[in-house]
């Protein structure tokens, strides 16, 4: 009885609008022959129910439901919303001649009757519609009187969709446009005028005593919008932002959210825009392995595999709260998905074996690694267990159970390496390498750094901020490439797409970003000042680190993909019986916990790697690695 009530009660409304519209259909039908008849000396008796006016509304509703008409609220009529009330009342008009021309030919209603009813009904029917919008809009008006005051930048489509949001929200008054174009200038907008440029803010906002301001300007570019930032802060008035359109349709934005201006906003290069129809096509259907799978890397691409449809996703990780974490938000946003948790070492080859059997993958992604710079410069024998045994281990096991397609995850710093991390990761590069044959595809991704990842200086400088600073920074001069998360997990799917047996990949990522202007940018973004609000200081280069990261090798080859923003390295020749005796070396040497002996093993297997950069302050000396001298033994 209960939901019979509930789904009478979720009827009641269109049903209601449904009868009102019948019943302005009757009124029309009937007033419209009363008055053409009323004229005649001897005028006939027009019953108030007959077969013509039965037939009038039968034709009349069936036109209305076929068109739409009920599909929209009253509470957001609009010209659309005319036009189909018009569309319906001259097609029910015709439908009406037609069926009584059919009917009854003789006694056919007079024709002023026939012309002026489509016209009269599409008044009379839209009438109530906007006088019960314009009634709902001054209730907001009134409520709008104690809300924020909010200043638009940007008169295009976005300013005109976030005015109409903000009036049906009700909680900010917009006040006015500030644009650039000319040919805005004094115009209106939804009744809303165009105040000035964008460099009048200060001013205009003083003028409407404005609380906020919000920039409409989701497809400007980094530039413009720094310079959009820029005034904004000068003008001491809170702003907020508009999302992109990508990031609503990748699910990091709500249609209508207004958001803090992110520091990815403000860099000087576009986002990567994937081909989505080939990376589904390759991961639509398959069962995928993610090692590293709870950290920032590894739980993305858990989430756009299972966003871009991979049916089954095994979760390998040695952590077993970021495992819980991340299963957890997984189920929750993909509850129609297999998932496997395997909690483990993927260096382990029991551990290794056992996720394998458990998820028969046809794609293994290969995340998990240490990434931090100047740890893993007093950490040789962690980095080469971590980075370059695991590496060996779950590509060789990847190769044995016949998995289609095994990415390993680089970076930039393995292009010229002169710390232990770049070092490492060379060598695991030139181990899947050396494992490649013709069942399984070995592919190696490198980019720069990620922004707010596990260890990167955004969280760090956000977090030093928010304390009253000082910013720490390692030297002026010191740049980085960056690209965010998702941006880096789209880069993988779609190198792994590209479909070629073997090869490195690289973004072509732009120009690279100044820390310190990183930095600055950031103690903005926060409403203060650099120097004044919070300082920065210089702590100089720490281990591993130098100043300009490259991204491609002088000995490598690079050729352009099917994506404009991948590139394709030629991989350097590599011996792979000399790289099995390489993992031997280091497996041993990691047994005995023998660092010299790794070092020269390091130094040998990479001939590119030239150490640099000071040793940490204050470890014991035996905590400090001397790489040896360069051998002439190569690879």
């Amino acid at each position: 009885m209960k939901r019979w009530m509930d789904s009478w009660q979720s009827r009641l409304p269109r049903l209601t609008v449904i009868a009102h519209d019948l019943a302005i259909v009757w009124l029309v039908w009937w007033g419209l022959n009363w008055l053409r008849y009323s004229v005649e000396p001897n005028p006939p008796h027009l019953p108030l129910w007959s077969a013509e006016i039965a037939l009038v509304l039968a034709v009349q509703a069936l036109v209305f439901w076929q068109i739409g008409l009920y599909r929209g609220l009253w509470r957001f009529a609009s010209v659309p919303d005319l036009w189909n009330i018009l569309k319906a009342a001259v097609a029910g008009a015709c439908g009406v001649f037609l069926l009584l021309f059919l009917y009854d030919r003789e006694h056919m209603p007079p024709r002023a009757v026939l012309v002026l009813y489509p016209v009269v009904l599409a008044a009379v029917l839209g009438a109530p519609r906007l006088l019960y919008r314009a009634w709902k809009d001054a209730q907001a008006d009134q409520n709008r009187k104690t809300s924020s005051r909010v200043l638009v930048l940007g008169a295009g489509q976005a300013g005109e969709a976030l005015i109409r949001d903000l009036r049906r929200f009700g909680a900010y008054q917009p006040v006015g446009f500030l644009d650039d174009a000319a040919r805005l200038r004094g115009s209106k907008m939804h009744g809303i005028p165009v105040l000035g440029r964008v460099d009048q803010l200060a001013e205009i906002a003083r003028e409407t005593a404005a609380h906020l301001v919000v920039i409409a300007m989701p497809s400007a570019d980094a530039n413009a919008l720094q310079r959009v930032v820029r005034i904004c802060e000068d003008a001491g008035i809170p702003f907020r932002t508009v999302p992109r359109l990508q990031d609503i349709l990748e699910g990091r934005s709500l249609p209508g959210e207004l958001k803090e201006v992110a520091i990815e906003d403000l860099l000087g290069r576009k986002p990567v825009l994937p081909d989505w129809k080939a990376i589904r096509a390759w991961l639509g259907g398959r069962s995928v392995l993610v090692t590293g799978a709870g950290g920032s890397i590894g739980a993305e691409l858990c989430r756009q595999c299972a966003r871009h449809g991979a049916r089954r996703i095994a979760l390998l990780e040695m952590d077993e709260l970021a495992l819980m974490t991340t299963e957890s938000a997984l189920r929750r946003d993909f509850p129609d998905l297999d998932f496997i948790p395997v909690l483990g070492d993927c260096g382990d080859p029991a551990v290794i074996a056992h996720a394998l059997g458990l998820a028969q993958p046809d794609a293994a992604f290969h995340a998990a690694a240490y990434k931090q710079v100047p740890v893993l410069e007093a950490q040789l024998r962690e980095a080469v267990r971590n980075n370059v045994l695991a590496t060996y281990t779950v590509a060789h096991a990847c190769r044995e159970a016949n998995v289609g397609t095994f990415v390993l995850i680089s970076t930039d710093k393995a292009v010229d390496p002169v710390n232990v991390l770049g070092a490492t990761k060379r060598l695991a590069e030139m181990a899947c390498q050396s494992l490649a044959d013709r069942a399984t595809r070995f592919v190696t991704v490198r980019f720069g750094n990620v922004l707010d990842s596990a260890g990167s200086v955004v969280p760090l400088f956000r977090e030093q901020i928010r304390q009253g600073g000082p910013v720490t920074v390692t030297d002026p001069d010191v740049t980085r490439f960056f690209m965010t998360i998702p941006e880096a997990c789209q880069l993988i799917l779609q190198a792994s797409a590209i479909g070629t047996h073997e090869a490195v990949y690289t973004l072509d990522m732009g120009e690279p970003v100044r820390i310190r202007v990183l930095a600055e940018q950031m103690i903005r973004l926060a409403g203060k000042q650099p120097g004044r609000d919070v300082a920065i200081v210089y702590t100089g280069l720490r281990p591993g680190e130098k100043l300009h990261e490259t991204l491609f090798h002088a000995d490598e080859r690079y050729r352009p993909t099917q994506h404009p923003k991948i590139l394709q390295a030629e991989p350097r020749k590599v011996v792979g019986v000399q790289l099995e005796q390489v993992m031997l070396q280091a497996r041993d040497a990691c047994g005995r916990y023998d660092i010299p002996s790794l070092a020269q093993m390091l130094r040998d297997a990479v001939p590119e790697f030239e150490p640099i950069g000071p040793h940490p302050q204050g470890l014991p000396s035996a905590t400090v690695v001397a790489f040896p001298a360069r051998q002439s033994r190569r690879i």
